[in-house]
């Protein structure tokens, strides 16, 4: 049997693979392995989630589950994935639940899961949460032991309160482009660059339940570039569906990623003596241009395993301040326990206004190297990706790239296939060597 819970939550076609019933089995399972038990408090859980217009049956679905435990479900409506995290912690729930399938298209349909403190939950909790859900409910409490369904007022303000803690410069002399994605953000993203001081003009900033991440947001950035260009904006900023991401784009409408926005953020933090140990941490699908940039600065690169939540727990074990994924999903531990969007525009905005420099100069130390990806199908991605003629091909280019770029074979996580990406100071090298490599791997498998 697959498993239920992804890198990033329980995914699926909302009403097809991710059901209100399962929905229901989560929040049951949920409130059975996460609640606090003993003591005079009402247990609580804090529920949001992303516009989408199945979110409303699923937002249904997981608090009649959490109910039916007995524990309370307190809704604080439509915010971004961050904002919940946060909540769960600051209303000192026993865990939240986020309804969203982030920077997917409308079908589909997510639910993720914070633990206390609003943390992301480890392997052995979500397998236990998993296992739950197969057994079905037991014992349900009835009469007055029954949870509670109660709306949070002041959720919107309370988070924004918090991030507004991460603009530590005012915005006033920038023109700022939101791409909302017809999501999440599309209230509280202009709402806190406003508050902040910046001249704010959103864009596709009226969800209607339907139209989230279509054609728009931080997975397709056309509309935006031109739109920083239009208006003469000092930048763009782009967020998904549940604003746990964010890129940029410069005035001249160049896109700068999360591995330019890990550049600037670093530095600056190093320069204000924020940057714990010298230490980013990236995961390998990191380009080799920043891990460059970084060396030359002295800042060291800690590397993880593709999915924010390896990020997360390098961040935690090594008690560093930075970190973040190429697309967008850049880690402050000082301002949440996971991945903001809004967070992230702030201190990038903020960096600009204390240096009175462009987005394009303070993201020029990251040069970012020609990278070719060759998808290889195969038989047992895992035999092949470790068999000695492949291993032999990679380590041939491993020592004709030296320090001026990287291989990286991947078996992916969701098919039979094996992934080459090679890096390179050029893409005709580049490609040669990726295709010199995936020959191999075809060859076996």
């Amino acid at each position: 049997m697959a498993r239920l819970f992804g890198t990033d939550g329980v995914r699926g076609v909302a009403n097809q693979d991710l059901t209100a019933e399962l929905a229901m089995a989560l929040g049951t399972a949920a409130a059975q392995r996460l609640s606090r038990i003993g003591g005079s408090h009402r247990r609580v859980a804090v529920i949001g989630r992303d516009p989408r217009a199945s979110g409303e049956m699923l937002e249904a679905a997981v608090i009649a589950g959490i109910a039916s435990e007995g524990v309370d479900a307190l809704r604080v409506g439509v915010l971004p994935t961050p904002a919940v995290a946060y909540l769960t912690q600051a209303y000192d729930a026993d865990f939240g639940v986020m309804i969203s399938a982030s920077h997917n298209p409308m079908p589909d349909n997510g639910i993720k899961i914070f633990g206390p403190g609003g943390h992301k939950l480890d392997d052995d909790t979500e397998d236990r949460i998993e296992e739950l859900v197969h057994q079905g409910p037991g014992q349900r409490p009835t009469g007055a032991g029954i949870g509670r369904v109660v709306t949070a007022p002041d959720a919107l303000e309370r988070y924004l309160r918090h991030v507004g803690k991460a603009a530590t410069s005012r915005l006033e002399a920038l023109t700022v482009v939101v791409d909302c994605a017809h999501g999440a953000a599309s209230d509280a993203a202009p709402r806190a660059y406003r508050a902040a001081g910046a001249n704010v003009i959103p864009i596709h900033a009226e969800p209607d339940g339907l139209n989230i991440n279509d054609g728009c947001g931080s997975t397709h950035m056309d509309a935006l570039r031109s739109a920083v260009v239009s208006y003469g904006a000092d930048l763009g900023l782009a967020h998904d569906g549940d604003a746990d991401r964010c890129l940029a784009v410069d005035a001249q409408g160049r896109v700068i990623d999360g591995d330019a926005i890990m550049v600037v953020l670093a530095l600056a933090m190093q320069e204000s003596g924020e940057l714990a140990s010298d230490t980013l941490v990236a995961t390998v699908m990191s380009n080799m241009g920043l891990h460059l940039a970084m060396r030359s600065a002295g800042i060291e690169v800690r590397t993880t395993g593709v999915g924010d939540r390896y990020v997360l727990e390098e961040l935690r074990a090594g008690r560093f301040a930075l970190g973040g994924e190429q697309s967008g999903h850049i880690v402050l531990p000082g301002f949440g326990t996971t991945g903001d969007g809004i967070v992230t525009g702030l201190r990038l905005m903020a960096r600009m206004a204390e240096t009175r420099r462009t987005l394009a100069d303070l993201a020029a130390p990251m040069q970012t190297l020609p990278q070719v990806l060759i998808n290889v199908a195969v038989a047992d991605k895992a035999t092949v990706a470790d068999a000695p003629s492949v291993r032999d091909a990679v380590a041939a280019v491993e020592a004709e790239l030296g320090d001026t770029g990287r291989i990286l074979l991947r078996p992916s996580g969701t098919e039979q296939v094996v992934r080459v990406m090679v890096e390179a100071a050029d893409e005709d090298t580049a490609r040669q060597m990726a295709v010199r490599v995936a020959e191999s791997v075809s060859a076996e498998g």
